[in-house]
């Protein structure tokens, strides 16, 4: 691995972990996703759960995350539907660091950008991290390995 993959991926995570909150409280921040297509129109935003997985297993530099879909308000609180809140690829064809994030031109040819989130997405993880409250240890590992394409147990 490369010293600046080394770096942007570090950087990666510190944003998905929260390690960049000003308050030193890694749930007062966290990363969401940008997507735009070639010609620059924005075409996915949204915040990514706590946990990724670097897969470079086939020569490809593939990124698996969580974005945070499928919330709604009930009357047990926020909840997520699982079987919407998938894991998702990122295929890197190049990254770079940039101010307070990474940028990712993908295989597909769209640009991914991964920063700090803030407004509606840095609301969408708080509630995440409330709803994975709820979670048994076993339920969180699962969600945390990113190995499954979709999810059989509660909240599907």
């Amino acid at each position: 691995m490369t010293a600046a993959q080394q770096q942007w991926r570090k950087r990666f995570s510190d944003l998905i972990a929260g390690n960049h909150s000003p308050t030193g409280d890694p749930v007062d921040a966290g990363a969401r996703l940008v997507v735009s297509d070639p010609d620059g129109t924005e075409v996915f935003r949204a915040a990514l759960a706590r946990h990724h997985r670097y897969d470079d297993s086939d020569g490809d530099e593939v990124i698996w995350v969580r974005p945070l879909l499928g919330g709604q308000a009930t009357d047990e609180g926020y909840l997520f539907n699982l079987g919407l809140a998938r894991r998702r690829t990122l295929s890197v064809a190049r990254a770079d660091l940039v101010d307070d994030g990474v940028e990712m031109e993908l295989t597909t040819g769209q640009q991914a950008r991964i920063e700090p989130a803030d407004g509606p997405e840095l609301e969408q993880l708080t509630l995440w991290d409330e709803f994975t409250n709820r979670l048994t240890p076993e339920e969180d590992a699962a969600l945390g390995r990113l190995d499954a394409d979709s999810w059989h147990g509660r909240f599907a």
